[in-house]
């Protein structure tokens, strides 16, 4: 019983670590697949309005489970602009925190970058 006592902290400690870092990739998995279908979007929208807003709303729209009101995308096109062959590069940060009994062990934020050739 002794034993049991001086354990447990030390892997209940281990355990929550586990858990968060398992919600902190988890949120990076759903950041880089909203990415992903952003410059998806951004390849195939070169003739479109607003081809940098469908864009942002795409990345935001696909980012699954985390909150959109974090989510910051950004659109780079290519140096000539949204031509035919000029790539765009996508990018979100998300932000991140990682915390063990209360206490705030590591933050700071998530970031994905993908970039597409435009059609």
């Amino acid at each position: 019983m002794v034993e049991f006592t001086l354990v447990l902290p030390v892997l209940l400690v281990v355990l929550f670590g586990i858990i968060q870092f398992g919600i902190v990739f988890s949120n990076y998995v759903a950041l880089t697949d909203a990415v992903r279908a952003g410059a998806r979007t951004a390849a195939v929208s070169r003739s479109a309005i607003d081809p940098v807003g469908d864009t942002k709303a795409r990345v935001i729209n696909a980012s699954g489970d985390l909150k959109t009101a974090d989510v910051t995308p950004t659109v780079t096109p290519g140096p000539l602009g949204w031509t035919h062959g000029e790539d765009v590069t996508v990018k979100a940060t998300y932000p991140y925190s990682i915390s063990l009994l209360g206490i705030v062990v590591a933050s700071g934020n998530l970031t994905s970058s993908t970039t597409e050739r435009i059609e």
